[in-house]
């Protein structure tokens, strides 16, 4: 995803502006930095990005190894360290936690199951699911991980994600046919994420699952990349289908960003 850089007047700015504890403000700057950098930099990077002089950046990745935080290479860079896992997988629980109610809602009024998933690192990993009412429905396990190219999550979350930066995810994880619809080259899924673009929502037309269609769209704001979407039967989840639920998957995925902002905020 795009990174994001600060000026040394922000990174630097004093605790009382913002009413907290600056080393904490900064060493949480430094693992975000890291983790937009892809989870490996160099101190004279994290340095040059954040604003911050050498002798600070070295101080606060210090205590942050010695947590567990941050671990240091034999190449001298630094990594994200394993402390963070578990954080991070309690975190995802937790905003799966948040996400049901709005995920029944989707349920009540489209009639199919209903996903929340994140992009983690180069997978895509379902965190909450409230199924369908019918007999014949989609499920996925909470906690599944699969790759982007074949579902309509991964195309939501990565449709504004640079060209370049997709093809070199592309390349990472390769593209294995799920079924004889997959799209299995950089170019065919760059233009389906124009597609998404265009149209404001993704589809996964029997691409993961022969018979099973998808539709997807991203959480706007959301503190982490997110997106919902529906699964069902290709034989229910029609063009004529898909013209009624998007507005109300829009209109689900809009309101729980306002819910995850206010979370944020009272946090």
């Amino acid at each position: 995803m795009p990174t994001s850089s600060a000026s040394a007047t922000d990174a630097s700015k004093p605790a009382a502006a913002s009413g907290g504890v600056q080393s904490l403000e900064r060493a949480f700057d430094l693992l975000e930095r890291m983790a937009d950098a892809g989870g490996e930099v160099g101190l004279s990077e994290l340095s040059a990005s954040s604003g911050l002089p050498l002798p600070t950046i070295h101080r606060l990745m210090r205590t942050l190894v010695a947590c567990g935080y941050v671990r240091q290479q034999p190449n001298r860079r630094y990594s994200l360290g394993p402390r963070l896992i578990r954080l991070g997988e309690s975190a995802s629980r937790l905003l799966g936690t948040w996400a049901r109610p709005y995920l029944a809602r989707l349920v009540e009024e489209t009639g199919e199951t209903a996903n929340m998933a994140l992009l983690d690192g180069d997978e895509i990993v379902y965190v909450a699911q409230v199924p369908s009412k019918h007999s014949m429905r989609m499920f996925t396990e909470v906690g599944r991980r699969v790759l982007p190219h074949s579902t309509g999550v991964g195309k939501a979350l990565l449709a504004h994600t640079p060209a370049e930066e997709v093809r070199a995810l592309l390349a990472r994880t390769g593209m294995p046919a799920a079924t004889e619809k997959t799209i299995t080259t950089p170019e065919g899924f760059l233009e389906a994420l124009e597609q998404v673009r265009r149209a404001g929502y993704a589809v996964d037309d029997n691409e993961q699952e022969i018979g099973v269609r998808c539709l997807a769209v991203s959480v706007p704001n959301s503190p982490t990349a997110a997106a919902v979407s529906i699964s069902g039967p290709a034989g229910r989840v029609t063009e004529a289908a898909t013209e009624r639920i998007v507005p109300i998957l829009q209109e689900v995925a809009q309101d729980l960003s306002g819910a995850l902002a206010n979370t944020a905020a009272q946090g």
